[in-house]
């Protein structure tokens, strides 16, 4: 099955089917297989970004190829970089990358079209806060809607000229960048690694040492991929928060990168197995960095018997990271009996991509979990409080909101279903997996949204079904 563009009606000969861009997933009586998932798409944008911004050569291996990350492969193209990409054997994808350094980095010709991926924008907006010449940055209806004022404000306090709609809110957004910037210590509003990665990467052209300090450590993928490419960044623990800070001035080395799985991925499959009755899933090169396994240690807590098995490099310690800076390893599981879970803020700003899904798990689980202080999934690529209640909801699970917090009711069998998953790709896994275990055939409309970030998830599907 094509995620990316289904094809025409056809008698439903399988567990799947589609027609237009809805998706029928049918009961399964078992899930059995062993599979690689994508890319992780945060170090996909990451490691694209960053070959721009190194003078040379950079080759980068198992990048994801969602539309997302290729949306962030031509935003590099259009910068003066020469971008190859070729599809490899596995059914991932391969990148070369040379750049002209970030000296070299030219005025874009176009509006820089960043289609759905906030990361891809709030990212290059740091980026090009110190460059010296005038960029647009804009996207489809949704990332239009998204808040931006988190990331201006920083900017502009380093000296960037910017302005957006909606009082400096809302893209498009226009950049004038100046060199040097002014360094700053910015605080940062809401937990947000994509915040604190675009403050870091304008640091970088900087007159000083810009810090960011955050109440809640978010993911560490850009410190850690800036050590890995030569510069220091420096990482400290202050009372109650965590302090990142880079000196201007440094360049960036060109480096071959090693994408490991996607764990935000992984987490619909081991959702899958832990739920379903006879399961057994194996899943192979997954990233295992500490600040993205949130979502995985929430899961077996509720319960779930994953096994998570660290791939070791010669030479290496247990206790030490990969030697490409992102940990990675083996994950399995098996049909569980879950419990319920009380998730707090902190929770949800750790595992905030995974929420979705874990709000399905919740619906098989014993007694009745909460979740709560979940507002930023109100502004991702849908409003994913009220999209992830009424496809549960439709699926005949029990859930409550008031305000930003959720209450569900586990213990209930799911029924046969129509879902919409609001043009967003972390719904639309979610609504197919819990189709797995309805009492019939679940749909799920505008299921092509998955290819944002796991084109092959319907692929997948249909193998783990085999």
């Amino acid at each position: 099955m094509n995620a990316v563009a289904p094809r025409p009606a056809r008698v439903p000969s399988g567990p799947l089917s589609d027609a237009a861009d809805v998706v029928e997933v049918r009961p399964a009586p078992r899930l059995r297989g062993t599979l690689r998932l994508p890319g992780d798409k945060s170090i996909s944008h990451r490691a694209l970004l960053l070959a721009a911004l190194a003078a040379g050569t950079s080759r980068l291996s198992g990048v994801g190829d969602g539309q997302d990350v290729r949306t962030t492969a031509g935003l590099v193209s259009a910068l003066g970089a020469t971008v190859n990409r070729r599809a490899a054997a596995d059914g991932r994808v391969d990148y070369r990358v040379v750049s002209p350094g970030i000296d070299g980095l030219t005025e874009p010709e176009d509006i820089l079209d960043c289609g759905n991926s906030g990361t891809s924008l709030r990212l290059l907006a740091g980026i090009l806060a110190g460059r010296p010449f005038h960029a647009v940055l804009s996207g489809d209806a949704s990332l239009r809607g998204r808040p931006l004022g988190r990331i201006v404000r920083p900017l502009r306090s380093m000296g960037a000229a910017i302005a957006a709609r909606r009082g400096g809110t809302l893209a498009p957004i226009s950049i004038d960048g100046r060199s040097p910037l002014t360094a700053i210590d910015h605080a940062t509003e809401v937990p947000s690694a994509q915040v604190k990665s675009a403050v870091l990467l304008a640091g970088l052209r900087a007159d000083g040492v810009t810090s960011v300090s955050e109440g809640v450590a978010t993911r560490d993928h850009t410190e850690r991929m800036l050590r890995a490419r030569g510069v220091a960044v420096g990482t400290e623990a202050i009372d109650d928060t965590v302090r990142v800070s880079v000196a201007g001035g440094q360049q960036i080395l060109a480096f071959d990168e090693v994408v490991p799985g996607d764990v935000s991925a992984a987490m619909f499959w081991l959702v899958a197995g832990a739920i379903h009755p006879d399961a057994e899933l194996v899943l192979e090169g997954v990233g295992l960095n500490p600040t993205r396994t949130a979502a995985v240690d929430i899961l077996r807590r509720m319960g779930a018997d994953v096994v998570v098995e660290p791939t070791l490099h010669p030479g290496t310690d247990p206790a030490v990271d990969a030697v490409m800076g992102e940990p990675a390893g083996r994950l399995s599981v098996r049909s569980s009996t879950l419990r319920a879970v009380d998730l707090g803020p902190v929770d949800v700003a750790a595992a905030i991509d995974e929420i979705p899904v874990l709000c399905l798990a919740a619906t098989q689980a014993s007694g009745t979990s909460t979740i709560r202080g979940a507002g930023e999934l109100r502004v991702k690529e849908s409003d994913r409080v009220a999209g992830i209640a009424a496809g549960l909801t439709a699926l005949g699970a029990r859930i409550e909101v008031d305000g930003d917090d959720l209450t569900i009711h586990g213990g209930g069998a799911l029924r046969a279903a129509r879902t919409d998953a609001l043009l967003d790709h972390r719904l639309a896994m979610t609504f197919a997996v819990a189709g797995l275990i309805a009492d019939g055939p679940t749909f799920v409309t505008a299921a092509s949204s998955a290819a944002i970030s796991y084109p092959a998830f319907f692929d997948d599907l249909e193998r783990v079904l085999a």
